[in-house]
């Protein structure tokens, strides 16, 4: 590669013999699906509420009227099931792999539903876990979809390498929290996503505050947020914030997190609609 090399391969009169350039490792869907949009939603690490952004995204982008599906890559814990309240094991038929389906008709694939029971370890190494969403990309028959979300696990790990380079992941959404450790933790995810020219949409931060009861008055109960700060700092756009909220949680426990209200996210719903 050239010292002068700008980066844009299209441009370059070397294109064909540089050896910079980047192999395309994106295997294509199954012929019984066609997928629009993927979204990642990622954290740097875990307990900040991933899934149930996933599942607020996902559900508020289907009660706008667009097919969404949820492929669950978080395969060593998988949660999105139960938040949606499906216990039911897939099936297949001769066009593949088939996704179970939530009350509002979310196409839901996960782990947990080939296995015997719910509350079953999985024990894989990672080579065995980055195979099987590979299979849950291009062996589920998935449809149409408009928005497929993908709920990966923490870190910057096989998972995500696998993602980023296997599925056409349109970009990111970064969940966090108001702690300064978080704030470490979502720079990490940023400069992995830069690293693989992955777009980073924006942040969401959970457990923002929590409101009173009585008076309405909402408490920082992790301390002050810093999240404008390091959303101005890496250039990208606030997407929601969600309070500590007992009744979503309660929702969610019950697998009904498709009632939950969408207010939160109505703004990263919005933004994501207007996706080319």
């Amino acid at each position: 590669m050239s010292e002068a090399c700008s980066g844009n391969c299209s441009s370059c009169a070397s294109a064909g013999g540089c050896s910079s350039k980047k192999e395309d490792l994106r295997i294509p869907s199954g012929p019984f699906s066609n997928i629009k949009k993927v979204i990642g939603v990622v954290s740097g690490k875990g307990g900040v509420g991933k899934s149930l952004v996933t599942s607020m995204l996902a559900s508020a982008m289907q009660a706008r009227g667009n097919a969404c599906a949820v492929l669950d890559a978080d395969i060593t814990g998988p949660s999105i099931p139960k938040s949606f309240g499906i216990r039911t094991r897939a099936k297949a038929d001769e066009t593949g792999l088939l996704p179970e389906e939530s009350n509002t008709g979310i196409k839901i694939m996960s782990v947990n539903l080939l296995l015997e029971s719910e509350d079953s370890p999985v024990v894989w190494r990672g080579p065995v876990i980055s195979g099987v969403i590979q299979q849950f990309w291009k062996d589920v028959a998935w449809g149409d979809v408009d928005y497929m979300f993908v709920d990966m696990p923490p870190g910057t790990g096989d998972v995500s390498l696998t993602v980023f380079q296997n599925l056409p992941v349109d970009g990111i959404i970064i969940v966090t929290t108001p702690q300064d450790l978080v704030t470490m933790i979502v720079k990490k995810a940023f400069n992995m996503a830069k690293m693989m020219n992955i777009p980073v949409l924006g942040l969401v931060e959970n457990m923002s505050y929590v409101v009173c009861p009585d008076c309405g008055k909402e408490f920082p109960v992790f301390g002050e947020s810093k999240l404008e700060t390091v959303a101005e700092e890496l250039g990208v756009p606030v997407l929601a914030r969600l309070p500590i909220d007992p009744a979503t949680a309660a929702l969610v426990d019950k697998g009904a997190v498709e009632l939950a209200d969408d207010k939160y996210v109505a703004d990263a719903v919005d933004f994501l609609s207007k996706m080319q």
